[in-house]
């Protein structure tokens, strides 16, 4: 599992002057999909490492539904991202920070219970690397 994540903490790495927060998406133990926060880059708000990181499975598995996928992800998903995700029928999600303002697997709200999803959370995955490097953005954009 940590693998994945240390995967997601690369990934994040790669965000420039974007929030870091990187996704990454497998299947039978195999990585399909990842990609980082690119809101700045592509000037699109939707543009969220989930997000992309979604399309990107969708797309090499020509299919939408994404059953049996787990994500792994920095950041606890926002309302936008854990949507998608449920509705994409992801399996698992695995995340390292909490977001304490706009989480929405658990941290302030869970979509999980609206959707009656039996979606699975598990948090705090190398959650002090994820938050390091999220520390690390706020203190120099702050």
């Amino acid at each position: 599992m940590n693998k994945f994540m240390e995967f997601a903490v690369k990934e994040a790495k790669n965000s420039g002057t974007d929030v870091p927060v990187g996704a990454v998406i497998v299947i039978n133990d195999e990585v399909i999909a990842s990609c980082h926060n690119q809101k700045e880059e592509l000037n699109d708000v939707s543009a969220h490492a989930e997000i992309l990181a979604i399309k990107e499975a969708e797309k090499k598995l020509n299919n939408w539904r994404l059953d049996g996928a787990k994500m792994f992800v920095t950041l606890e998903p926002c309302p936008m991202c854990a949507s998608a995700i449920i509705n994409s029928r992801i399996s698992e999600v695995y995340y390292g920070a909490t977001d304490n303002l706009y989480g929405a697997l658990g941290g302030v709200i869970d979509l999980r219970t609206i959707f009656n999803s039996k979606l699975v959370v598990k948090g705090g995955i190398m959650e002090t690397e994820c938050e390091e490097l999220l520390k690390g953005f706020w203190r120099r954009n702050g």
